[in-house]
Parts: C-alpha cells; structure tokens; sequence
C-alpha cells in the first residue's frame, strides 16, 4: 500500500477475544449438529467453529471457554461470538446464560508514510530491542498504551498486545510523534 509523505495508515488485521459459558459443552453433540466443524480430540482439544460472516474461527472447549480469531474490530469479535452461540443454540446444545467476553490482543498494521532511523532509534527509545542479523524490524516495548511495536525502517509497522481497537492508534500516534520529535523519522 503506498502512503503519501508524511501520512499514517493503521489498519486492524486480527482482534483476538476469549469468552466463556460457565458452562460445559459437549462437543461431540456440536459435531453432530455441525458436520462442517473441525474436531479432532486426538490431536486438539477444542473444536474449530468457522464463520463467514464476519469471518473467524471460534475454538470450543468442553469447558465452556471460547476463543475467537480473526476479527477486524471489538465489535466483530462480539458479533462472531454471539452468532456462534446463536448456531450452537438452533443445533440443539442448551446454552443457558449469555457469553462473557474480553478481548485479549489486538493485532495491527500500520505506515508512518517516511523511513526511520533504526540505528538511532534504539538508542532514542527506551525498552528496545534490535538485533538486525536476526530480525530486521527493531522491537519497541510501549508503556502507555502497553503494546509491543514491531517498527521497520521503512516506515511500516505492527503493533500487538492491545486489549482496545483506541490503544492502537493512540501507540502509533504517539510513537509517530516521538518519531518526528527525535529526528528519527524521514519524508522523501
């Protein structure tokens, strides 16, 4: 995606969110219900419930816990889950109480639309890491919001461990600011 000089661009790639039933879920009864689901007890031992609308995949523990992938927003992941349960509910698995749901990491990309100084910039920041024989990207450990940046000298990164779609553009936001503030940011 080409960005123009100096713009950002922050786009949500996977919202991961845990629920649970308090309840158990016999998960053999799922399987009847729903031949299309993946369950393969031997190897897992939860089940792969797959949506296409929103697109995610749910997996189901007989212990009621639920963890669903593959949203783009807090409020898909809600949507997933509730449909899931929704499913499970017309194929004859009594559910009694609601879902309790939270989300646990959200992951994003993003592009500062200018290359960074690396070199610099590990010694600029504070909780870094940057070892580019190993890995190119130089690892940024952010206090407020508390999220994981990994950060390229193209501009473009990813930022993880957000529990709130807002902390992840407050991160890059911010990081954007102390970018330009430090001199360690570049427009062509």
């Amino acid at each position: 995606m080409f960005v123009p000089k100096g713009e950002t661009y922050i786009r949500i790639e996977n919202v991961v969110a845990s629920a649970t039933l308090h309840q158990k879920v016999d998960l053999n009864a799922v399987v009847k219900g729903y031949p299309g689901v993946e369950y393969r007890p031997e190897q897992f031992p939860g089940l792969v419930f797959r949506l296409k609308r929103p697109k995610t995949a749910t997996l189901i523990f007989n212990s009621g816990k639920m963890v669903c992938t593959g949203a783009k927003s807090e409020k898909e992941a809600h949507r997933a889950v509730k449909k899931v349960v929704k499913e499970l509910k017309k194929g004859g698995i009594i559910i009694i109480g609601k879902p309790e749901l939270k989300i646990v990491n959200i992951v994003a990309s993003a592009g500062l639309g200018g290359l960074i100084d690396l070199e610099k910039a590990v010694y600029s920041l504070e909780k870094t890491m940057y070892e580019p024989e190993q890995f190119p990207g130089l690892i940024y450990r952010m206090a407020e919001p508390k999220v994981v940046i990994l950060l390229f000298a193209s501009g473009k990164l990813v930022c993880t461990g957000a529990k709130r779609e807002q902390d992840v553009y407050d991160a890059v936001h911010k990081l954007h600011g102390v970018l330009e503030e430090k001199e360690l940011i570049f427009y062509e």
